[in-house]
């Protein structure tokens, strides 16, 4: 089963093939619950409040906490790349939040109760031990993806790489095997990633920079902060283990870590 809906202002599709209704209602409850909490679009939402500091100092959520932690985490990974902190002073977590909620609706769906995990015989099978969960999804929250096991079809699921001079080309079809992919560009939200080391400069070497790693939260916080760099973020993201990457400049060439092909289809 799988459904489409548009959360945290984007479109949002969960596919749990052997799954029913109610995994799927809880995955994008879930979602929801992250928007309500993370959004610095609603006035209420603690992200919100904590940056007007209507939050004392001790109420944050463990969420916002482990959140904000890992922001300045990756701050400190990427050279000051990827940074939360707008000139204005506020802390927008959106470009980590999105990786975050997606790994965590994954997570919830390997240990729903009563899925088809390995050797499960489909709803209600055993699933990983006997705590049930399901071995076969994919979490697409606009482009960035979690997928495990396989697809409908029973081969592994298949990802496209949009070009960002046609929207309705594929340039690359690629199989991430359990891993998260995440893609950063201008394409689909145009202009939003700046760099933080020259507040106002554009990026404009650069169309979209595709990152497959261990999951979708490392792949997508470091695509976040390949983007930024420019040219050179196909370099860093070589450099780091266990990621790999797919660059496409605004010169129309594309360049690929060395890794990178192990994971192509066509």
């Amino acid at each position: 089963m799988h459904a489409t809906r548009f959360l945290m202002g984007m479109p949002i599709t969960v596919d749990v093939p052997q799954g029913g209704a109610a995994v799927i209602e809880a995955a994008f409850a879930r979602f929801a619950e992250i928007e309500a909490r993370f959004s610095p679009f609603l006035p209420e939402s603690e992200v919100v409040r904590f940056n007007e500091l209507r939050l004392a100092r001790d109420e944050p959520s463990t969420e916002l906490r482990e959140v904000l932690a890992l922001a300045e985490r990756t701050r400190q990974e990427t050279d000051g790349y990827f940074d939360i902190a707008r000139p204005d002073g506020f802390l927008d977590p959106t470009g980590i939040v999105k990786g975050w909620a997606i790994r965590d609706v994954a997570r919830l769906i390997e240990a729903w109760p009563g899925g088809a995990g390995p050797g499960g015989a489909g709803p209600g099978g055993a699933g990983p031990g006997e705590a049930g969960g399901y071995a076969d999804y994919l979490v697409d929250a606009g482009g960035d993806i979690q997928c495990r096991g396989r697809a409908p079809d029973g081969e592994a699921w298949r990802i496209g790489i949009r070009n960002p001079f046609n929207a309705m080309e594929i340039v690359k079809i690629v199989a991430p095997r359990d891993r998260g992919i995440a893609t950063s560009g201008t394409s689909a939200r145009g202009q939003h990633i700046y760099d933080p080391h020259a507040p106002g400069r554009t990026i404009c070497d650069v169309l979209s920079i595709t990152v497959i790693g261990p999951d979708v939260l490392e792949a997508d916080r470091f695509a976040t902060a390949a983007f930024a760099m420019g040219e050179d973020g196909i370099g860093f993201i070589e450099a780091q283990p266990g990621l790999e990457g797919y660059l496409i400049g605004a010169d129309r060439v594309a360049i690929q870590t060395t890794g990178f092909r192990e994971f192509v289809i066509s």
